[in-house]
């Protein structure tokens, strides 16, 4: 017991309350302990008839059409990010028009949707469904602004959870940066092009209602088509639907850290020593600095011994499209762009392949392209001795992200490997218990610091290649030892019992919930 609230155990040791929001919650027991026991769902069967419209004159007449009530699931993407324009007029329209209690099934929450505060205590948004949150948003349900725990999912969990009719949308807005009068949707024409919607996809193909919002529409037909009209019901042409500069949110150059660097070229040795890197090889890291950097290493050893991958992927970046455009990788696999020259790639070249969240990563499917990957370099916020990683609290307690597809490429990759700096902000990452468990270290091989490398005890073998390749391997609990000399015993944050979060793992279970941070 946690004060009333009866709680359980897990298989990473969380206390789980029983049950969250009503519903009996599904205990994490293990990356791949959980099978399927469901069908997939189907949305609502539709019929047009010839001559007949799609075209929608405002979001206004959209929600009177449909017509949008109280209560409903609305899903958004985020292939804008922090440049993102319509999920802000899409519940503004709901506000002006009384709607109550709505469900945000938003892939990511950014900065730019500070706006969403005030709906949240109007009461028109009472739910939030999505994978990732930062800024002003992400901060205010930490502190418990909105009354019902929000849902972390990961990228591909998003997509098994739609599949499954674990989340249902009612109605589906996608941003599309080109479109059609009868529904055809891509993000690589039309001034505002974003590159791939992939995280759409699974909205597109299951909610009950699609409705394109767009800035750009060409005659009919549209080509190339991301989203047919097949499942498409309403197209509406607004002014502004996002800025393609805010892809670009965050680090998306090669550091010039020299200890990130540091940390870049020991990762790099690690890809190499442990035996993947050869032809064939299979390849994801993130769009920061660091894992460019690490890219950047990989290349130029690529080049050395002449490797030819087969797929990288991704935060697909310039540094990526690179490596493609120069040979070393057969395709680009991709489900989102991180900058324009990607946009760009995704538009020109025939072997850089649009692909959507659930191909990418969904658990519950015949084979994700996870599963294929040879290995991965992820980030942490923070990570403990048993290799549990966090990326989606701070060290103080307050949400700042979420696992993305951390979680999802750390399960399918034959080597996972954890890139960060050992002490950040004069504050050790490497803990005795991260704040909270995003990615189960069972799914993580090798932690890569400033200061050495450490090998799961699960990865032995990786110890032996590891001894003549100029790498400084260290055990867990020495590297810890070392973060606590220089840092010191770091102090466990102060929270209440109220669950502001809950962090479900790839296959819907529970890995970790969120409590909110006591105010000091």
């Amino acid at each position: 017991m946690k004060g009333l609230i009866p709680v359980m155990k897990n298989a990473v040791n969380r206390d789980i309350p029983e049950y969250i929001n009503g519903k009996k919650v599904k205990l994490f027991q293990g990356a791949f302990a959980t099978q399927p026991d469901m069908h997939r769902q189907a949305p609502i069967v539709k019929c047009a008839k010839p001559g007949e419209s799609k075209l929608i004159d405002s979001l206004e007449d959209v929600f009177r059409k449909i017509p949008i009530r109280d209560g409903m699931t609305l899903g958004f993407h985020h292939h804008f990010r922090n440049g993102d324009g319509v999920l802000n007029q899409v519940l503004e329209v709901a506000s002006k028009m009384g709607i109550k209690d709505l469900t945000l099934a938003a892939s990511a929450i950014f900065s730019v949707h500070a706006p969403l505060l005030q709906y949240i205590k109007d009461g028109v948004v009472t739910h939030i469904d999505t994978n990732y949150a930062v800024g002003p948003v992400a901060k205010a349900i930490s502190q418990g602004l909105l009354e019902n725990p929000v849902i972390f999912r990961t990228h591909g969990g998003r997509a098994r959870a739609i599949e499954c009719g674990d989340l249902h949308i009612d109605v589906a807005f996608i941003a599309a940066p080109a479109a059609d009068e009868y529904g055809n949707l891509n993000g690589i024409k039309g001034e505002t092009a974003c590159g791939s919607l992939g995280y759409a996809f699974p909205d597109a193909e299951y909610a009950d209602i699609v409705v394109a919002v767009t800035d750009h529409i060409e005659p009919y037909p549209l080509a190339p088509i991301a989203i047919s009209q097949e499942r498409v019901d309403y197209v509406v042409k607004i002014d502004y639907i996002g800025d393609p500069e805010g892809i670009v949110s965050g680090t998306t150059k090669i550091t010039k850290d020299p200890v990130q660097l540091k940390i870049a070229s020991y990762a790099a040795k690690v890809i190499e020593a442990s035996g993947v890197l050869k032809d064939g090889f299979s390849f994801q890291t993130g769009a920061g600095g660091a894992s460019l950097a690490v890219a950047h290493y990989l290349s130029k050893i690529m080049k050395e011994k002449n490797i030819k991958g087969s797929f990288v992927m991704g935060g697909i970046t310039e540094y990526l499209v690179k490596m493609y455009e120069e040979g070393l990788f057969k395709c680009i696999m991709d489900v989102q762009d991180f900058d324009l020259d990607a946009v760009r790639s995704l538009k020109e070249n025939e072997g850089h392949l649009e692909v959507g969240a659930g191909l990418y990563a969904s658990p519950y499917n015949s084979g994700c392209i996870v599963n294929k990957l040879d290995c991965a370099v992820l980030g942490a916020t923070e990570i403990d001795k048993q290799f549990n990683v966090n990326v989606i609290t701070g060290s103080d307690g307050v949400i700042m992200g979420g696992s993305g597809g951390h979680s999802d490429a750390a399960a399918g990759a034959s080597l996972t490997i954890i890139t960060t700096n050992l002490v950040r902000s004069r504050l050790a990452v490497l803990k005795d218990r991260v704040q909270t468990i995003t990615t189960p270290g069972e799914s993580i091989d090798v932690l890569v610091t400033e200061y050495g490398v450490a090998v799961n005890m699960k990865r032995e073998d990786l110890v032996d290649k590891f001894k003549n390749s100029g790498i400084p391997v260290m055990s867990i609990d020495e590297m810890a030892a070392l973060a606590e000399q220089i840092c010191g015993k770091a102090m466990p944050v102060d929270t209440e019992d109220q669950v502001i979060g809950v962090v479900e793992y790839r296959d819907g279970t529970v890995i970790d919930v969120i409590r909110k941070v006591k105010s000091k």
